[in-house]
């Protein structure tokens, strides 16, 4: 049947983009480096330097959890191509909306797993903590920050990622003054980090009896969860220290105006 093949058709011209995707992703050495990772593991002193296990541990579930994700996505074209190819015999025109999903399905995360290929920034595979902060404006900007705060919450909810409050402070007659929340997940933080900055909302202010537009600001830091083990190293040539001695009579006379 004609939906049938079109399906089908367009699944065959999204398989060169899988490919890509499993080239991108360098899959190969990816389990070759999960077989060192594991051998490591199994040396008896493997479990001698803690912070260094942890290390080795990590990196072999990141590894791991990526080839899964990629296989899983390689079963989704599989099984798209075989529900379309089994209604097309069976001319069974009440399996198109099912077959219809699949395909979308399948679209959307291979569009996710290759726009992830790209998220090779040293933070990109962290968590991330944002904070907003409302801009000079009352009731207007608290709303506006609490807008942007439920919009990057729900975003995250709907990626499947993890949500949690960190700290939140009311406005004085709606919104939010401040809030911070973890988006706990993989690439969180390289997805998110392009939003950091002043937005900006303008429109007809719900809470002004005359109907006039307001410019309402709000601000977003986007920064990533760092861990332990990142060691943060200060070069002694960065560190300037400046030494003052007061003038005056001294004791309570000194820096008094």
């Amino acid at each position: 049947m004609l939906q049938f093949e079109e399906l089908k058709q367009k699944l065959q011209g999204l398989l060169p983009s899988l490919n890509d995707l499993e080239d991108a992703l360098g899959l190969k050495a990816m389990r070759n480096e999960i077989e060192e990772l594991d051998m490591k593991a199994s040396e008896p002193e493997f479990w001698d330097d803690m912070e260094k296990s942890q290390k080795v541990l990590q990196r072999s579930a990141h590894l791991k959890n990526k080839i899964e994700a990629y296989e899983k996505l390689r079963s989704q074209w599989d099984d798209a191509v075989a529900l379309c190819d089994l209604a097309n015999e069976e001319g069974d025109l009440s399996l198109l909306p099912e077959a219809e999903k699949e395909v979308k399905q399948f679209e959307n995360e291979l569009e996710q797993q290759r726009l992830q290929t790209l998220l090779t920034g040293e933070y990109d595979a962290r968590n991330a903590i944002l904070t907003f902060h409302a801009g000079a404006g009352g009731t207007e900007a608290q709303d506006w920050a609490e807008m942007l705060y439920r919009m990057y919450t729900r975003w995250g909810e709907r990626h499947n990622f993890k949500v949690k409050l960190l700290d939140y402070l009311d406005g004085e007659e709606a919104g939010l003054k401040s809030a911070s929340v973890l988006i706990e997940g993989e690439n969180a933080y390289g997805f998110l980090k392009g939003e950091n900055g002043v937005h900006r909302l303008v429109r007809i202010s719900p809470f002004d009896a005359s109907g006039r537009r307001h410019t309402s600001f709000a601000s977003l830091e986007v920064m990533p969860e760092i861990d332990d083990t990142v060691k943060v190293e200060i070069d002694p040539a960065d560190i300037k220290m400046d030494v003052y001695r007061a003038s005056g009579a001294g004791g309570q006379k000194v820096n008094k105006t």
